[in-house]
């Protein structure tokens, strides 16, 4: 199957954008299904790297390609947690993703690894490969909310992302109640679409002077290192 890329690209914002962001989209955009009662849902995500940092580095010196493995799951339901490849070609993205279980995910964290290298996944099987020829482990936690709106034409997705935090070097990944703390104080504004950005949601998302930026909630996550 080819990898379907999508448009991507991101600019921070401040706490008054996020809230005139959200008034508007919500009287243009849907918002997404999964969200609560709130409009948003929570997000914790571990991030892999190496000794050298590469994953922080690629990101820091801005390189067009770039690659980064991460687990994930929402509102705290370890139930359903997906490994995923995060790839970057200039302004263009694809992700891939696939199951993994709480057990299988504990086993990693317990630096029992090995048997990736042999999932019946290919994407697994890839982590296997990062871990075992470039030392890649789990790094930091990353915590945080997102209000998330779509619009069909385009297949475009409008996220508000906050309270982002960081767990520094705790990688208790399926520990709900492990404590982390404020990473940034951003809010970021993210539009992802496939071939083109109608012109109503464009037109809605823009905020005078501010500029679309590189943003990495990683980065921001590590910054006490």
């Amino acid at each position: 199957m080819a990898l379907q890329y999508r448009h991507e690209w991101k600019t921070e914002i401040s706490a008054a954008d996020k809230i005139l962001l959200a008034q508007r989209l919500d009287a243009l955009l849907q918002r997404d299904p999964h969200v609560d009662e709130n409009g948003c849902y929570h997000i914790r995500s571990l991030y892999f790297d190496n000794l050298s940092d590469t994953a922080l580095r690629e990101k820091i010196d801005g390189l067009a390609h770039r690659k980064k493995f991460r687990l994930r799951y929402y509102n705290g339901d370890i139930s359903r947690i997906l490994l995923e490849q995060k790839c970057k070609d200039n302004s263009l993205g694809y992700k891939l993703s696939a199951p993994i279980t709480a057990p299988e995910v504990q086993r990693i964290l317990d630096g029992d690894w090995e048997w990736l290298l042999s999932a019946a996944h290919p994407l697994l099987r890839s982590l296997g490969e990062k871990m075992l020829h470039e030392g890649y482990r789990p790094r930091t936690i990353v915590d945080y909310t997102r209000e998330p709106f779509i619009y069909e034409a385009g297949n475009v997705r409008v996220t508000l992302d906050y309270d982002i935090r960081t767990g520094l070097w705790n990688t208790d990944f399926l520990d709900r109640n492990s404590v982390t703390i404020p990473a940034s104080d951003a809010c970021l504004l993210e539009v992802k679409y496939d071939n083109y950005l109608p012109e109503v949601v464009r037109a809605a998302v823009q905020l005078g002077q501010r500029r679309v930026g590189a943003f990495s909630k990683y980065a921001a996550s590590r910054m006490w290192d």
